[in-house]
């Protein structure tokens, strides 16, 4: 039995300007305003690093969304064609114990779905 490689990932070397604006939304959600405000600051700020895209999904407790989503099809397509996706955008919530994909969602898991043991570029804060 061959084990087949998957294929490689390309990465942006900083998150899209309008990653930001979509971080921010997302978080408005869970934290004040001003608290969002300068959490998306300090990811603007961040320097980049790297994580497993298992681990992150450990560590966000979320469940990984079906083949079916729409937004997973396009990252999987760009994937596929050698396209570089942004680097996520992470937030350490330590008073729940659990990580907050600020923005990425979707590309986390369109790779989770290629490649569970990728290493995935990111700003975490």
């Amino acid at each position: 039995m061959s084990s087949k490689t998957p294929p490689p990932i390309a990465w942006l070397d900083a998150p899209q300007e309008h990653d930001y604006p979509a971080a921010q939304s997302y978080l408005s959600l869970l934290y004040p305003a001003a608290r969002s405000a300068e959490l998306v600051a300090a990811l603007r700020a961040a320097p980049p690093e790297r994580f497993k895209a298992k681990d992150i999904f450990r560590a966000s407790q979320l469940s990984l969304l079906g083949v079916s989503n729409s937004h997973i099809d396009k990252d999987r397509h760009r994937i596929r064609d050698g396209k570089p996706l942004s680097p996520l955008l992470l937030v350490r919530d330590e008073a729940n114990g659990r990580l907050v994909i600020a923005d990425g969602y979707h590309r986390l898991c369109a790779v989770y779905g290629v490649d569970e043991d990728a290493w995935i570029p990111c700003r975490i804060v």
